[in-house]
């Protein structure tokens, strides 16, 4: 599987909740894109991943 363009390995049926928290992201602040379509945060849960997926993550940041 690929994230922001980097090979992560296999994803060994996580969820993309799951793979969220494994890499330390705060899912209240990202935007999922997998295999070019949107994913909605409800579905964060029931979304598996598996090893032809591809992530775009983009993570919001606040500042001032």
């Amino acid at each position: 599987m690929k994230a922001n363009g980097a090979e992560t390995g296999d994803p060994g049926g996580q969820t993309l909740q799951a793979w969220l928290a494994r890499y330390g992201y705060d899912q209240t602040r990202v935007a999922v894109e997998r295999n070019g379509q949107i994913v909605r945060r409800r579905d964060f849960g029931r979304t598996v991943l598996s090893v032809s997926d591809t992530l775009e993550i983009v993570s919001f940041v606040g500042g001032g």
